[in-house]
């Protein structure tokens, strides 16, 4: 098969321009009409283009997100939760008005309640809209904070995380930490104080925070930081986890 000169050097524009879909312009030409305008044929070209960027920009988001696994908010059972979490209150959540709004989420409840599924569903969203989420275990993040300013990469880090529009701090219990951890998470949570929204998920009402950092004024002023301008959601009762377990057997 002869090679088509001026095909080989649209294929050769258009990466050396960073549009393949120009490239690849015969799928869209069989799509078309055979008597379709140019003009028709360039805005198809346009338009696929602007969706391949957009599907590749938020598959950049998801990967930069570092969610452990994805879960969306279609899949949470809302009826575990007593009319406490209703779908409209969800609908608002998943607006993700709250980020542009710059305020934060505190999830409370049990092991096994679904926090982690709703943040990482609200992180997912975000992604969709074109926000960058970031997620991080509260206490993987804690040893990550101290390594980093060990190695003096502490700022490099900082910065990351402050560029995200979400950060997602998952786990905010189990573990005691540190007087230099505590120094270094409420540094974080403190810096993003009208800058960025947070999302905490916990199993530990706010009066036992005691019991998880050394400074008990420190834990005083984290609450603060995290509940000023933010939503504190109680989802407590029976883990959702073991419920689905209990219903397989």
């Amino acid at each position: 098969m002869s090679v088509n000169p001026v095909e080989e050097q649209i294929r050769l524009y258009a990466k050396q321009l960073k549009i393949p879909t120009f490239g690849d312009y015969n799928e869209i030409l069989r799509r078309m009409k055979p008597d379709s305008k140019l003009e028709d044929i360039l805005l198809e070209l346009m338009k696929s283009e602007g969706i391949q960027r957009q599907e590749n920009q938020n598959r950049r988001r998801l990967k930069a997100a570092q969610f452990p696994y994805q879960k969306t908010l279609d899949e949470l059972d809302l009826s575990r939760y007593d009319g406490s979490i209703t779908k409209m209150f969800l609908n608002e959540l998943a607006s993700c008005k709250f980020i542009t709004e710059k305020k934060n989420i505190v999830m409370i409840g049990n092991p096994g309640r679904g926090k982690t599924h709703l943040s990482i569903g609200l992180g997912l969203k975000a992604c969709s809209q074109g926000l960058n989420v970031l997620f991080k275990n509260a206490a993987a993040l804690s040893t990550e904070l101290t390594e980093a300013r060990d190695n003096y990469t502490l700022g490099r880090l900082e910065n990351r995380i402050q560029k995200s529009d979400l950060l997602i701090l998952d786990e905010l219990s189990y573990i005691s930490f540190n007087r230099h951890q505590s120094e270094l998470l409420f540094k974080v949570v403190s810096e993003r104080s009208e800058r960025g929204s947070v999302i905490v998920t916990t199993n530990l009402p706010f009066s036992q925070w005691t019991d998880l950092f050394e400074n008990t004024t420190m834990v005083a002023a984290l609450v603060d930081r995290l509940t000023f301008k933010s939503y504190v959601l109680d989802m407590n009762g029976e883990s959702y986890r073991l419920e689905q377990t209990m219903k397989s057997h």
